[in-house]
């Protein structure tokens, strides 16, 4: 015992931590910040005896009076279990930028933990809130958008200043931080605008443009049809020449649910639309991409997923749910039960920025149960969608709107996550001028790596 307390004492990767109670949330958010980001292990106590004998980097986390040259101030919020309404009061800061928790006789004007982890673990998205037409949390009702800080992932900023504390009063530490890296996720909500529809849904498409005199959209599809023109969706050979060309990390969702209004793919028993899912997944990771219909039906979901895993023939561990329908804790609680270990929802469908305020991957924390769980959260940050409706870019003004995000990655040693639909790089006339944006966007995002 005494030679591996000697060993931890003279470690320059150690830190040792008093607190008045250790509990879940504690552990949680300790991890978070020295072990994830800064790659530092520490040591817990509540035994003020050996935290003050001790002799290496230590760190005081308590409400109780200062008892420490390295303190910081704790709010109740990591001592509580249960979803309770919290009192937030946003101040802003030259260095900080935005903080909230803010308290006296401490090394940092608030409670940075407790404030990432109340960013982090989403505890604002289990409080009432007013949904969305889709009963989704709307970015509009969060805290970074209320108060300016969307577009910039705040944990992040807050742990990088918290750094330059630590590393002043402790020299000795060995930080390490984890490289930036990029990874391309394509969404496959329509795989195809007129092919492999089946002969019920194509005659509904011919009567549709009958009815609404599209002498276009007549034309196109028989072209289409006849295989004299390529469908303007199938922008597939396109994506695996960039993904070749630049060595990309990529992930297919494919959206395998039953048709309905929100879900209007292809039938998974459909031969071309399985022989597209077993193409790309040679090239590529395929994960599921939960229908709209399978909210609040864990059964749905499962059917799905294994209607994945039976075209391609693997295990499915990775999932983006459509619409971005992410309901906390249900959505997640419904995927760890089916075996997904790692999720892409964690952002807004009509916003670039920030959901959780961080850019890495991070470990869901349950706040129902209290406990951190086994699936890794995946922030996605930057849609095409998104820059085109909501921030209103035009293809030749989208290095203005996106890299200030991608740089805010890049900056943090983050995790960047980018989403594409095949459609919006195809021929179709709504985003026919916007096919080059997917290599502009890659193009930003590997520069530096």
């Amino acid at each position: 015992m005494f030679i591996k307390f000697v060993e931890t004492l003279n470690s320059p990767t150690h830190i040792l931590i008093y607190t008045h109670k250790i509990t879940p949330r504690v552990k949680y958010v300790f991890n978070l910040i020295f072990k994830d980001c800064l790659g530092l292990n520490f040591s817990l106590t509540n035994q003020l005896d050996e935290f003050t004998e001790y002799e290496g980097a230590k760190l005081s986390y308590t409400h109780q009076n200062k008892i420490s040259d390295f303190h910081v101030s704790a709010h109740t919020l990591l001592f509580e279990s249960g979803i309770k309404e919290q009192t937030i009061q946003i101040h802003n800061h030259s260095v900080y930028l935005k903080y909230f928790f803010s308290t006296v006789h401490s090394a940092v004007p608030f409670d940075l933990f407790a404030a990432s982890f109340y960013l982090v673990s989403r505890y604002e998205e289990y409080l009432p809130f007013l949904p969305d037409a889709f009963n989704r949390f709307d970015a509009e009702n969060s805290l970074a958008y209320q108060y300016d800080f969307l577009r910039i992932p705040l944990v992040n900023l807050w742990i990088c200043e918290f750094e330059k504390i630590l590393t002043q009063k402790f020299p000795h530490l060995k930080i390490t931080h984890k490289k930036y890296t990029y990874v391309s996720t394509i969404d496959i909500d329509n795989a195809y605008k007129y092919q492999e529809k089946g002969v019920m849904r194509s005659i509904g498409g011919y009567l549709k443009s009958i009815v609404k005199f599209d002498k276009d959209d007549l034309k196109q599809r028989t072209s289409v049809l006849l295989r004299w023109e390529k469908d303007p969706f199938d922008s597939y050979a396109y994506q695996l020449e960039i993904q070749k060309k630049y060595q990309l990390q990529v992930i297919y969702f494919f959206l395998l649910g039953d048709y309905g209004v929100n879900d209007k793919n292809h039938p998974s028993n459909n031969y071309g639309f399985q022989k597209l899912i077993k193409h790309l997944a040679d090239y590529a990771i395929p994960g599921i991409h939960p229908s709209f219909g399978s909210n609040d039906n864990l059964n749905q979901v499962r059917v799905e997923i294994n209607r994945l895993a039976k075209i391609t023939h693997r295990d499915i561990y990775n999932s983006r749910q459509h619409f971005s329908m992410l309901k906390f804790p249900d959505t997640y609680a419904t995927l760890l039960e089916l075996g997904i270990t790692h999720d892409y929802s964690m952002g807004y469908s009509n916003f670039n920025g920030f959901r959780a305020s961080f850019c890495l991957p991070f470990y869901w924390y349950d706040l129902d149960d209290e406990l951190e769980t086994g699936l890794k959260i995946h922030p996605f940050c930057l849609s095409e969608t998104s820059l085109r409706y909501k921030d209103l870019a035009a293809p030749n003004t989208i290095s203005e709107y996106a890299k200030p995000i991608i740089d805010e990655v890049k900056k943090y040693n983050g995790e960047l996550v980018t989403i594409f639909h095949n459609d919006t790089m195809g021929t179709a006339t709504n985003w026919a001028e916007w096919k080059c944006v997917y290599e502009e966007i890659v193009n930003l995002a590997i520069d530096g790596l």
